[in-house]
């Protein structure tokens, strides 16, 4: 805009001067060399110089500001990248404008993967950031809350958890987006089940990083439980949320929207919805949340790290009225009972790299945390001591498999096509049994309505 009035400004003044030569010019053949001739003359050479003059101040000025308004910039630019060094280092989180992002991710084109609460894109920021950037869908928490809990959780430092750099809240509040630093070699789940997902790093881990990886969640968890101002409650552990950097060490994610719960309350309530298969009954009933629903979901990862594969799979699809669901942890009590414990172990692993006196207590302390009872799970501290060696491994007492889950609900009318819960439908607990139309053990559930 600025270019196109000085070219205008520019050919205007070339339009003036050339008539006032042709007034000259005119001037001259009518009326010779007169003193009229004289005084217009006089008068057109001074408005020439005088438009001459206007012309080469304007350029002077306009390059002068061009050049102030480069140095500003340069200098702005240096001041926002050292700022934004200085947060990094200061862990405060960063906000985000959405036309950054968008830069960043090349307009969201760079897909890495789709879970139920949002997408996930692979960016890269102006200063040279590889970063993660979630973009989060239908939020209803407000504005004031949102920023405080994440700066809250911005500022938790820890080894093996994954560093939440910053968020961006677009115009109208929806979307959010969560800045996350980008790992490698991407998500658990890719390298526990078999592949299942195209143009992912993938692998089979062997037995040693599987026990190393527990340890290093059940640390992160730890440190959110119980070595932060507030108690830190995930609400959503599950491989997809557990990332591997370059030497394979976990990285606990996606705790940007969890739940903070004061030293002094012993469960909160929250409208947060988890995923299905790693929800604690008492979450499901909706009787509060505590840091032991974290305690059950993660005992489920480590039931699913040794077997490799899912701890709940349907077995018959069918529309009729019950459902056949083969359920891993009753087959891990069943096959510690007869001393066949190797058996559970995925089938891609080679027995002989397998410690079998790591086994058991890999076992043992999956099994206690998914006691259906909140007071009988141990706490994550409690489960480091034991992974580490230091605590003995119990026997866990034997129970029912109480399973509260939205398996008991019909899936067409109750999730969202992600294993998300409705929070509008309240399951009801059901109790695994042995299902006589399969020779593995199953559980048989009914189609249940909301209360």
């Amino acid at each position: 805009m600025q270019m196109e009035e000085d070219t205008r400004s520019i050919l205007i003044s070339i339009a003036i001067i050339l008539l006032l030569i042709t007034s000259i010019i005119i001037a001259r053949l009518s009326l010779k060399l007169s003193e009229s001739f004289y005084l217009i003359c006089g008068a057109a050479l001074a408005a020439i110089l005088s438009v001459a003059a206007i012309v080469v101040l304007r350029i002077r000025y306009n390059t002068r500001r061009k050049q102030l308004e480069h140095q500003i910039s340069f200098q702005g630019r240096e001041l926002r990248i050292e700022y934004s060094f200085l947060r990094k280092v200061a862990g405060v989180p960063t906000k985000f404008r959405h036309r950054e992002l968008e830069e960043a991710t090349d307009g969201f084109r760079s897909l890495l993967g789709r879970g139920g609460s949002g997408s996930v894109f692979k960016g890269i920021l102006s200063d040279g950031t590889a970063v993660a950037v979630k973009r989060i869908d239908g939020e209803e928490r407000a504005e004031k809350e949102f920023k405080a809990e994440v700066a809250a959780i911005a500022s938790v430092q820890h080894l093996n958890l994954a560093r939440l750099l910053g968020y961006c809240i677009a115009s109208g509040g929806s979307p959010r987006f969560l800045v996350y630093e980008f790992v490698f070699n991407g998500s658990l789940d890719n390298w526990i089940f078999p592949k299942i997902k195209p143009n992912q790093r993938s692998g089979c881990l062997p037995w040693d990083l599987r026990c190393r990886i527990a340890l290093d969640v059940a640390k992160a968890l730890n440190y959110l439980h119980h070595d932060c101002r507030s108690c830190v409650l995930h609400l959503d552990v599950k491989p997809e949320n557990i990332l591997l950097d370059g030497d394979f060490r976990a990285l606990v994610s996606d705790f940007g929207l969890s739940k903070l719960k004061g030293r002094d309350e012993s469960r909160v309530v929250t409208t947060i919805r988890g995923t299905r298969g790693y929800m604690a009954p008492e979450w499901l009933l909706e009787n509060g949340v505590s840091e032991k629903c974290d305690v059950y979901s993660y005992g489920m990862v480590v039931l699913e790290m040794i077997g490799g594969r899912r701890c709940i799979t349907e077995l018959d699809k069918g529309h009729h009225s019950k459902k056949k669901f083969q359920f891993f942890p009753r087959i891990v009590v069943e096959k510690l009972k007869e001393g066949k414990l190797m058996e559970v172990v995925d089938d891609r692993l080679k027995e002989a790299d397998v410690d079998e006196a790591e086994l058991r207590r890999m076992v043992g302390v999956a099994l206690w945390c998914i006691q259906e009872k909140p007071r009988t799970r141990p706490t994550m501290a409690e489960v480091v001591e034991m992974l580490e060696g230091r605590r003995p491994v119990e026997d866990a007492p034997d129970t029912q498999m109480l399973v509260v889950d939205l398996l008991s609900i019909d899936e067409e009318d109750d999730d969202d096509g992600n294993g998300r819960m409705d929070k509008r439908r309240k399951p009801r607990a059901v109790v695994v049994r042995d299902s006589p139309l399969s020779v593995a053990p199953s559980m048989a559930f009914s189609t249940l309505s909301g209360r």
